[in-house]
């Protein structure tokens, strides 16, 4: 019943999907490097190769929107592949790894279940959702408890460390989605615990999808991002993904890598290479993004640029109080590449603020704590 429940969804979507674009990005956070010393605990967790690179998908959204659904489908009109790959084999924590994060907030502190491979639509562990590092305020953040203590890599390709901010984050009344499996009970056990199966390993449907019934939003109701998958592996990774989420009027929109058929929407962020993007979070082709850390801060704020290519026009950074008053701003690096700009905020008042960046001639908002 839940498949055919899904499969309506996809057929209604072309009929009733309105022209506001409500997913703004495909986010790729690199998540952890990891070294020997992780590489180390293999006879406990699983076989995980130094150098292993975790990689956490985030659907963007606009506030109001909700995510339904990852999918594969074929209809007479169109066919649509769901595809995650590696070109060696996805690790799987041997432990309390599973298909999706159901394993409790104190066992992802043992061995390296941090980094294990899952699909999910919002969770990090039970209960428990997952956000950026950078959007996380760094509160309750985990200690590996493996001896000696694992996940201490402080590698700049994966940004802030685990043990700064860990990207889990618990909120009080609110849980995240679970996760239903439509069509996939196959598939999906290429991220069980098991390792088994010779490289390369694909994780593909044509007709079937990991979904959440009820709608998934972020725990921050206007950044709207939620974690749809966490991907660890030594190889190169590949994905190619259709997205479909539901309205704030109750329609819904879907957006495919390839081949947009009637109100279909294609975006380009929906497929991603690793051997071509390396950035911090990357899009495809021409990419711009920022994190900005630590948040809360307390003297000082670092914002972290990656663009593919240098700014062609000014690049600034501009805080404002909650009444919308300015009361900082800076111009930012316009280079190509990783650049790290530093703020003095010890002269603001402790309290929120909203901080603008404009970047290539793109404006974002993001919520920060002065403490």
């Amino acid at each position: 019943m839940k498949k055919i429940y899904i499969a309506i969804g996809f057929a209604f979507a072309c009929i009733t999907a309105n022209a506001q674009n409500g997913l703004e990005n495909i986010i790729v956070e690199k998540y952890y490097v990891s070294d020997a010393n992780d590489a180390a605990a293999n006879s406990t967790g699983g076989v995980l190769s130094v150098g292993s690179v975790t990689y956490r998908l985030y659907v963007d959204m606009l506030p109001g929107y909700r995510f339904q659904a990852a999918y594969g489908v074929t209809t007479a009109n169109y066919s649509h592949e769901l595809r995650i790959e590696t070109t060696t084999k996805f690790f799987n924590n041997e432990d309390y790894g599973s298909t999706s994060p159901t394993f409790t907030k104190n066992n992802a502190r043992k061995n390296t279940v941090m980094l294990d491979s899952w699909l999910s639509v919002g969770a990090a562990c039970n209960g428990s959702f997952g956000v950026l590092k950078s959007d996380d305020n760094g509160a309750g953040t985990l200690v590996n408890n493996f001896t000696p203590l694992l996940l201490q890599n402080t590698d700049a390709n994966a940004g802030i460390p685990l043990t700064t901010q860990d990207g889990i984050l618990t909120v009080v009344g609110s849980t995240p989605q679970p996760v239903t499996a439509v069509g996939i009970t196959t598939e999906i056990a290429m991220f069980d615990n098991a390792n088994t199966g010779s490289a390369p390993q694909v994780f593909t449907t044509t007709n079937g999808s990991w979904a959440s019934l009820n709608g998934s939003v972020g725990p921050d109701s206007l950044t709207n991002k939620v974690l749809i998958a966490q991907i660890t592996t030594d190889g190169v990774f590949k994905f190619e993904l259709n997205i479909q989420i539901g309205t704030p009027t109750g329609g819904v929109e879907n957006y495919v890598a390839q081949n947009p058929y009637a109100n279909e929407i294609q975006m380009a962020a929906l497929i991603y290479d690793s051997s071509i993007l390396t950035s911090l979070y990357d899009n495809n082709d021409n990419y711009t993004s920022f994190s900005v850390y630590p948040n809360p801060a307390k003297e000082i704020l670092k914002v972290e640029i990656n663009t593919s290519k240098p700014s062609l026009s000014d690049n600034k950074i501009a805080i404002y109080s909650l009444d919308g008053k300015l009361v900082l701003q800076n111009k930012l690096s316009n280079n190509a590449g990783r650049n790290i700009e530093t703020i003095d905020i010890a002269s603001l008042t402790n309290g929120m603020y909203f901080i603008e960046i404009t970047l290539n001639g793109i404006t974002t908002t993001q919520k920060i704590v002065k403490n």
